[in-house]
């Protein structure tokens, strides 16, 4: 029994990340595949081929993309967008709804962005509990100034699904930064604590508080 106990947890750890790794990908494979619906019928790959060849949506999505891109990032492609802009602003929900995404979007992808670039360490839902939270952004806004204190945007993202979370304004001094990558902050939230990485500086306790004093 101890044998087939050690092959099947080793047959286990072959198969199941694999399997798992296949169904995210035929997922997104399969959600990109649905804007190969945008093009006319006669015009679609099954049926010019005869046949679903998987993955074109996403090559699809990709070159729209990058089309796109090389429009707007030339003058007129700029005036043309600036025009679009102007024409949504009339519009009162879809231009909140479009400011706000835009705005996410610039501050995330921009290279001196502050969003989503530090891992912190927060005491969260109470005082004694520790959770795993990242920077979103350090702006001096209405909060600072009622409060009188330097806050910190953080996201606390729920396990084992980070897209969903909590948007908190901590006190910077109640704020612990942490030396892991962003990357690695999603590897110990998604596996709930199984993957812990070892990377950076090893603090203790005392270290820990000292930071927060």
């Amino acid at each position: 029994m101890h044998h087939l106990r050690r092959y099947l947890i080793a047959g286990l750890l072959l198969w199941l990340p694999l399997g798992v790794t296949v169904l995210v990908v035929r997922l997104l494979v399969g959600t990109m595949d649905q804007t190969l619906l945008l093009l006319p019928e006669r015009l679609r790959p099954d049926a010019l081929f005869g046949f679903h060849i998987p993955g074109l949506g996403l090559v699809l999505a990709v070159s729209v993309v990058l089309l796109t891109g090389m429009l707007v990032a030339n003058l007129f492609g700029r005036r043309l967008l600036a025009l679009w802009e102007r024409l949504l602003s009339r519009i009162p929900l879809v231009r909140s709804i479009y400011m706000a995404v835009k705005q996410l979007a610039e501050t995330m992808f921009s290279g001196g962005g502050q969003s989503f670039r530090k891992v912190l360490l927060v005491e969260y839902p109470r005082k004694g509990l520790w959770t795993l939270a990242f920077q979103t952004g350090t702006g001096v806004g209405e909060a600072q100034q009622k409060t009188g204190r330097e806050v910190v945007n953080v996201y606390v993202p729920t396990t084992p699904n980070p897209t969903s979370g909590f948007f908190l304004m901590v006190p910077r001094e109640d704020v612990v930064e942490l030396d892991m990558s962003v990357d690695d902050g999603l590897k110990m939230i998604i596996s709930m604590g199984v993957v812990v990485p070892n990377g950076g500086k090893q603090g203790t306790r005392d270290e820990v508080q000292g930071t927060r004093e």
